[in-house]
């Protein structure tokens, strides 16, 4: 028997040592946590992020690498998820306040930099910014800002002024409104002028008031889908994501006109590729974060979802520039080197605890009136 079972081992260990020999390593898995829409992923004959990385992987390494690549629709939704350690992501693409969140949280793990060596390309103006002021938990993503998406067949033209259109009565049952508390509240403390991110109560009960008051004229709370609702001309008015309006404007109907505008006071934003503490393959996700900053898959995302790039490699591209149009670029890049002195003036930062609370009570109170 003694004999038997030392030919089974002998003969485990030859075929383990095969097996390796011949490139037949486990498939790694690496598990990414993304918005919804935020990577070019093949469709219209774009480049496809995850299988490119995929086969650059094994050509690189010489080994095989499956991505399971899960998406969603809010910060809240994604901290929700990850913050009941139920489920396990390798690569998560927080916004900049719930960056700050998630690391006073330890729900993030300090990047080695070694592994990330493109992290070269990414521009000063997006380092050291007080979600990530020692540059030690996230690699910039996209920036951009939010604005106000309208039908110009529906409105008019001498409406589309600040924050005011989200609350004009012309338009009741046309407008759709952010379907998470920070941007909804955020909408409201702009119109406003009251500071986003105040510890005073009032300033909050105030938003609140306004909200209520735009309540009756909101035909849906909304995220991801906003696309559909703005593109078939369901509604007419909606802030969201400056990128994501060419997204929009590409898939519009032909009874929509889609045009675009900034309010004076909005919120500036960072998303980030960060490394969550639930991570099981930390090298290999410091491998793709490094990937996603080489210059075709940047270039590639970039023209995709239409969120300005942070990465000298996009940006400085006369392809690029060429491939989105002026206008595109005139709204996604209207000056970098101003980017950092505004988001510092009026981007989300990581509220206290207590406000926090307060917030998801007034979100409740609102949602339910």
């Amino acid at each position: 028997m003694k004999k038997l079972v030392s030919l089974l081992a002998i003969t485990a260990v030859l075929c383990a040592l095969l097996l390796t020999g011949c490139g037949g390593k486990d498939t790694l898995t690496l598990n990414i946590y993304n918005w919804g829409e935020y990577i070019s992923d093949g469709s219209d004959d774009s480049f496809d992020t995850i299988r490119e990385f995929e086969k650059w992987y094994e050509a690189q390494y010489g080994q095989k690498v499956k991505v399971n690549y899960d998406t969603y629709s809010s910060n809240e939704d994604m901290y929700n998820k990850l913050s009941t350690g139920a489920v396990s992501y390798d690569v998560v693409v927080p916004s900049d306040y719930m960056i700050s969140r998630m690391a006073s949280e330890n729900m993030l793990l300090p990047l080695d930099f070694a592994n990330i060596p493109n992290y070269q390309y990414i521009d000063e103006s997006f380092r050291g910014l007080y979600y990530d002021p020692d540059n030690l938990y996230s690699v910039p993503y996209t920036y951009g800002v939010v604005g106000i998406i309208y039908n110009a067949n529906v409105v008019d033209e001498a409406d589309a002024s600040d924050w005011d259109l989200m609350w004009n009565e012309k338009y009741a049952g046309n407008i759709v409104q952010f379907n998470n508390s920070r941007d909804a509240f955020g909408t409201a403390q702009y119109k406003l002028g009251l500071d986003v991110n105040s510890t005073d109560r009032a300033n909050w009960d105030a938003a609140l008031a306004e909200l209520k008051k735009q309540a009756p004229l909101v035909k849906s709370y909304v995220m991801d889908e906003i696309y559909n609702i703005m593109e078939s001309g369901e509604a007419a008015v909606g802030a969201y994501y400056a990128g994501d309006y060419f997204t929009m404007l590409d898939e519009q109907s032909d009874s929509v006109d889609l045009q675009f505008y900034y309010p004076e006071h909005t919120n500036y934003f960072v998303d980030a590729m960060c490394i969550p503490s639930s991570c099981q393959h930390k090298e290999l996700a410091e491998i793709f974060i490094n990937y996603m900053l080489s210059e075709e898959p940047a270039i590639a995302n970039a023209k995709y979802i239409y969120y300005a790039s942070p990465n000298t490699l996009v940006y400085q591209s006369a392809d690029y520039a060429e491939a989105l149009g002026e206008e595109a670029m005139q709204i996604l890049y209207p000056g970098i080197e101003d980017f950092r002195a505004l988001y510092n003036e009026y981007a989300y930062r990581n509220l206290d605890s207590d406000t926090l609370d307060y917030l998801n009570t007034l979100w409740e109170e609102l949602k339910i009136a």
